[in-house]
């Protein structure tokens, strides 16, 4: 029986783990952390829940095909509920809307605002389906990125796709094309952010993001995100993949120019005939395999990387009427905001904020009467410009403020308990390189094109998945990573 080793426990290394081990090979998962999931995490504090990770899933189908790829029901495991609205925004004039997956609804919403704006929502969502019909074959629902000879030959038919997917201008310009109200640029820029990039450098087929999300649906999962990850572990004891917490790798082993197992921090060795590695890939590339064996390391940086997160988990005594389940309270200057997060490499003054509220779905997520709030706000990745540890108090001041600014008020007296997460936190936890919370960014009109490959082009039987590899970041495009990199796996041990 061929044997695969992963690391990491995140949904893309579950997702490979469990098609594998479906199709008979022997999987091991190492992870760690004491739970799997990887970013999709869960505090619990003083009778809060917060998920830490993702709080929207999109594109269920995708899920959907991972347990009915081994013959299970995903309703079976997880309940998900879809949002209305998706998301309410908030401006810094003081006018908001509610997004809806319902583009009737969506137009009177933006009509309330600009009935210019309004009259051009088909055209623009007529234009991102266009993308993401061009797209979505050859790049997303496949390897691309990991073909090699006669295989990659015969997928140059695709290229011709690149001239489809309006990869030569920015996501804002291909936005301010459409609409003219500062406030409607300002809602579907915020997309870039989606893989941690800037709408004014990213290309604008990122348009596909909105895409999906409008038309498609947005859900939310019965119990929080969190129970997607302990769904998908389930699912991967049932079809036999050994699960094992508490174990971090201190290095992938190589022999003859392939991957052939891994060592522990402990000292103990497994040796494998494949490695599936769910790590970070620039932790990868720098950490776990000798120093100067691989150039990955120097070609993936070169392309930039994402932004981090600051994050605050604040438990309150105050339900907030006037919010959704999810709010983005938009900044006054988004170009400026996104000038001091890529070019200065420092938190924005002004910054974007945004909350979400699972108790509105999930009233036990907070005691009666109160709110479990995560708030997010995007921050450069680490660097020597910014010291996390003199300036967390104060940026988690500025935020609040920001809040009260844009008419939610948070009295520290109301505040029960809270965590604050910094970029530092993220590279510790979670191993991602500079705390960047997805990998490589999309800053250039082909970044999305070259990211690391789920087959390594150094190292036989090495494969990666995850957030920072082909296809990208968010839930699905995670588990499709873990689905391409599986095929590529049977086709090498074939």
């Amino acid at each position: 029986m061929k044997t695969v080793a992963v690391v990491g426990g995140g949904l893309g290394g579950l997702a490979a783990a469990i098609r594998l081990a479906h199709r008979g090979y022997r999987v091991t998962v190492f992870e760690k952390n004491d739970r799997l999931g990887g970013k999709m995490d869960v505090r619990r504090l003083g009778g809060y829940t917060f998920d830490t990770g993702p709080t929207l899933l999109t594109m269920p189908s995708i899920l959907e095909d991972l347990f009915s790829s081994v013959g299970a029901r995903m309703g079976d495991y997880v309940e998900t509920l879809p949002l209305h609205p998706l998301c309410r925004y908030f401006f810094s004039d003081g006018s908001s809307l509610d997004a809806f997956s319902d583009l009737t609804r969506f137009r009177e919403e933006v009509k309330a605002i600009s009935a210019d704006d309004a009259s051009r929502i088909g055209d623009f969502f007529e234009h991102a389906r266009s993308i993401y019909d061009a797209a979505a074959g050859p790049f997303l629902f496949s390897g691309f990125s990991s073909l090699r000879g006669g295989a990659l030959l015969r997928s140059i038919r695709h290229l011709p796709v690149l001239r489809k997917i309006d990869a030569f201008r920015t996501l804002s310009d291909a936005v301010s094309s459409y609409f003219g109200d500062p406030r409607i640029q300002q809602l579907f820029n915020r997309f870039a952010t989606y893989n941690g990039s800037s709408p004014y450098m990213a290309p604008a087929t990122l348009a596909i993001i909105p895409h999906v999300e409008f038309t498609m649906g947005g859900w939310y999962v019965r119990g929080g995100m969190c129970r997607l990850a302990e769904a998908t572990e389930r699912l991967a004891e049932a079809v036999g993949v050994n699960i094992r917490t508490g174990k971090s790798v201190k290095r992938i082993l190589q022999r003859k120019g392939e991957a052939a197992g891994v060592e522990l921090e402990d000292g103990h060795r497994v040796e494998t005939d494949a490695v599936v590695c769910n790590a970070d890939a620039l932790y990868a590339y720098r950490t776990l395999f000798e120093p100067g064996t691989l150039r990955g390391a120097r070609r993936y940086e070169r392309l930039g990387v994402s932004l981090a997160g600051f994050v605050l988990l604040l438990g309150t005594r105050r339900a907030y009427p006037r919010l959704a389940h999810h709010n983005i309270f938009f900044s006054a200057n988004y170009r400026e905001e996104f000038r001091s997060l890529f070019e200065h490499n420092l938190p924005a003054s002004d910054p974007t904020v945004y909350v979400s509220i699972s108790s509105k779905a999930d009233p036990h997520h907070a005691p009666e009467g109160g709110s479990n709030l995560f708030v997010l706000v995007n921050v450069p990745p680490l660097s020597p410009a910014f010291d996390w540890k003199q300036e967390r108090g104060r940026y988690r001041k500025r935020i609040l403020e920001t809040l009260a600014k844009r008419g939610m008020e948070l009295p520290e007296q109301e505040i029960d308990t809270e965590e604050v997460f910094t970029p530092a936190d993220f590279q510790i936890r979670y191993n991602a390189h500079r705390g960047a919370i997805y990998g490589t960014s999309s800053n250039s009109r082909l970044a999305a094109f070259l990211r690391p490959a789920n087959r390594s082009r150094e190292l036989r039987n090495l494969f990666f998945v995850g957030g920072s590899a082909h296809p990208g970041g968010g839930i699905p495009l995670v588990l499709l990573s873990g689905k391409i990199a599986a095929g590529l796996v049977e086709e090498a041990l074939h």
